[in-house]
């Protein structure tokens, strides 16, 4: 015991058949001295599937373990590590979409938060599940599959320009419940857990070095009740699974074929794989004897069975596809036929599936006699190796005031805290508002909505990004992301409004927008589009439409292109619109006295002269001539006025003179030519001057020909 230079760490591998527990220490970096180590059978079933569900049988049956030890050891042992069992993982794969509000370039953090919204699916479809509906999980790894670049796949799309990013995800869990029935039965023994880690996890630190993970492997432990599996790639563990077909369907078939009990089937079957030939007696006290070959050829159909669903369920995490080799660990898995069956179904040579047994514990010293390495070693040893490699527990944070318990794999961030603790994607990630979505002429439409604000991240009073490493007892403080508004648009702005009609409108160009009908309703350009709309825009208006739009008062009689048209009436491109001409008002009716009466009524020169007014008879009128300067002139001033001689003229065919005047005018025949105007001749008065009607106003010349007579 003097070469160790490390404590002793004390192993747990709680199992569905049994407990192994494991004390020893390292040498160096590489190499580990077990000093003592014991296994005891559940004597009933308190575990199943690697699920505790007998607490205090398991603890005592710990405790039981525990006390061996210690007395092998001659030290108490305080601290344990445990591993919870890869058959009570939940995996999911999903496929999350990152988006973005304009094209942008993408950067590792864009990556990173896409990688938990898979994460966040993953968590809300294993939850959506109704007996898991008010389970808590804890995220233990995930793996990427495939990323996708605006729909395409990509290997890489950092530094890529986009508009969204997708990518194929698988994600592990561990249910709480398992966690918390772990920790239970430990501490219900008087032990204190120093390291958790998943039995995958453990098996996978001793099978399959670090230098190996580059390439694409699966782990199988085979147990008795469950298979479980594990698949490392590019230097990382990216899935896990399990299947419930192990051991125990080979030990059935052998007691249904030799009608044997479970126990005595086991016992066959464990036997063999030593001994050539077994002895046993049958539930009729019959004695027999099977050899190895016999045990062989019975459980080649259960060998089948599993096989087949474990190649099916590697090729299912591996995204679809078989991998490049196996380890096989555990006890059922060292069955004749075993690795050449699996081997063929996942279309490998059967070189490239192999048991891990002793060929890897080259590096592990047992200090107990007789103890044969094989792959039934390798999870045990594998929870007590990896408290060496990464500490996996639990850290404790605050949320907004909330503890937070999570799984510590040595990479968890402000994201897995916020997610622990309730926070939805739609609460950490900005959101898109709502799209809407519309018909224009049956094609459907969408308008995106628009992108909400950033949820706003602090860690002990410092902000930070979601990526952001979290430590235990970190007080994290974070105000959700929003949602954007909804999609939106007017009927204006969609194209096909956008085009109008010309039309000639009473002389004038009009641009006329086209009918557009929306659920059945004639709308205008203004009206906002609704989710689920129909929209049904024409390449014609209609008349009523167009007078509306010009504000033309509605009752006008129109004619489209010439012709009469109704409201209704339908309008294209370059259609023409007249106003219909109104018909004459017909003529009153009138005798001819009340025409001749209208005619001197409307000529001032026929009015009869008014008298003066009262208060005018008495002025005197002023009959003297007055110059330009005001002063009356004299009599031989006036004489000196030019003469005006008086002019001839014909009316009705007479010749007569004038009067003596300047600029005489029509009226002033009356004053030469005897016509009687008090008796009427007929029904109109003709007043014509060389042969054109005139009126009494009309100026006169030398010489012109004027008629003046009733027509009747």
């Amino acid at each position: 015991m003097d070469t160790r230079n490390e404590g002793y760490v004390f192993g747990l591998d709680i199992g569905t058949r049994s407990i192994v527990g494991t004390v020893g220490y390292r040498v160096g970096t590489d190499r580990f001295v077990v000093v003592a180590q014991e296994s005891v059978e559940h004597s009933t079933r308190a575990v199943i599937d690697g699920q505790i569900h007998d607490i205090p049988t398991v603890a005592r049956t710990i405790s039981m373990i525990k006390d061996r030890l210690e007395n092998q050891i001659q030290q108490p042992l305080t601290e344990v590590c445990i591993a919870a069992a890869g058959r009570v993982l939940k995996t999911k794969q999903v496929r999350a979409r990152y988006e973005f509000s304009t094209e942008t370039k993408v950067t590792e953090e864009h990556i990173r938060s896409l990688d938990m919204l898979g994460v966040e699916k993953a968590y809300e479809e294993i939850r959506s599940d109704e007996e898991d509906k008010k389970k808590h999980f804890f995220c233990v790894g995930y793996s990427t599959v495939k990323y996708y670049l605006n729909g395409y796949p990509m290997e890489m799309i950092e530094m890529h320009m986009a508009n969204y990013i997708e990518v194929d995800l698988i994600a592990t869990f561990l249910p709480e419940e398992v966690v918390d029935g772990l920790y239970s039965a430990v501490e219900s023994a008087g032990l204190h857990v120093a390291n958790l880690t998943l039995e995958p996890i453990a098996a996978i630190n001793i099978a399959i070095p670090e230098k190996f993970r580059l390439l694409n492997i699966a782990l199988v432990d085979v147990g008795a009740g469950t298979s479980d599996i594990s698949i490392v790639k590019d230097g990382s563990i990216i899935a896990f699974g399990m299947i419930p077909l192990a051991g125990d369907e080979v030990t059935e078939a052998i007691a249904k074929n030799y009608l044997i009990d479970f126990a005595t089937a086991e016992r066959i079957k464990r036997q063999c794989e030593n001994r050539k030939s077994v002895s046993f007696r049958d539930i009729f006290g019959n004695k027999t004897t099977v050899t190895k070959e016999d045990i062989t050829n019975i459980s080649q159909s259960a060998i089948e069975e599993i096989t087949h669903n474990i190649a099916t369920r590697i090729i299912e995490l591996n995204g679809g596809q078989t991998v490049s080799a196996v380890f096989v660990v555990g006890g059922g898995g060292k069955h004749d036929g075993f690795t050449e069956k699996l081997a063929e179904f996942l279309q490998l040579p059967q070189e490239r599936v192999a048991i891990r047994g002793a060929e890897v514990l080259g590096q592990v010293v047992f200090e107990q006699p007789g103890v044969k390495k094989d792959s039934t070693l390798v999870t045990p040893l594998g929870i007590c190796m990896n408290y060496y490699e990464q500490r996996n527990n639990f850290i404790h944070v605050q949320v907004n005031g909330q503890r937070v318990k999570l799984y510590d794999n040595g990479k968890v961030t402000v994201l897995d805290a916020c997610v622990s603790s309730g926070f939805s994607k739609n609460n950490l990630f900005p959101l898109r508002g709502d799209t809407l979505t519309f018909y224009v002429n049956g094609e459907e439409r969408t308008v995106k909505g628009r992108v909400g604000e950033v949820a706003l991240v602090r860690k002990n009073g410092k902000e930070v990004s979601l990526n952001d490493v979290a430590a235990e007892n970190d007080e994290i403080e974070i105000r959700p992301s929003t949602k954007g508004e909804a999609g939106r648009i007017a009927l204006g702005q969609i194209e096909e409004c956008k085009k109008e009609l010309v039309v000639t409108l009473f002389g004038r160009k009009i641009l006329c927008p086209p009918i557009i009908v929306v659920n059945g309703q004639v709308q205008d350009s203004l009206y906002s589009i609704q989710e689920g709309d129909k929209v049904e825009i024409s390449d014609y208006s209609s008349v009523a439409n167009l007078l509306a739009f010009a504000d033309i008062d509605t009752d006008t009689e129109i004619l489209l292109n010439g012709r009469q048209a109704g409201k209704a009436a339908k309008i294209h491109d370059g259609d023409v619109i007249t106003e219909k001409p109104k018909p004459p008002e017909p003529k009153e009716e009138i005798s001819p006295e009340e025409e001749l009466q209208k005619q001197i009524e409307e000529d001032p020169l026929l009015q009869p002269v008014k008298p003066l007014p009262d208060w005018m008879k008495d002025i005197p009128f002023d009959t003297e001539k007055r110059g330009r300067d005001g002063k009356v002139l004299s009599s031989s001033s006036q004489k000196e006025k030019k003469y005006t001689p008086s002019i001839m003229v014909t009316v009705n065919g007479e010749t007569v003179r004038m009067p003596e005047k300047d600029n005489p005018i029509f009226v002033d025949v009356f004053d030469v030519y005897p016509f009687d105007m008090s008796k009427m001749g007929g029904t109109k008065l003709i007043t014509r001057i060389n042969g054109a009607d005139r009126d009494f106003t009309e100026p006169l010349h030398e010489g012109d020909r004027i008629e003046l007579f009733w027509k009747t």
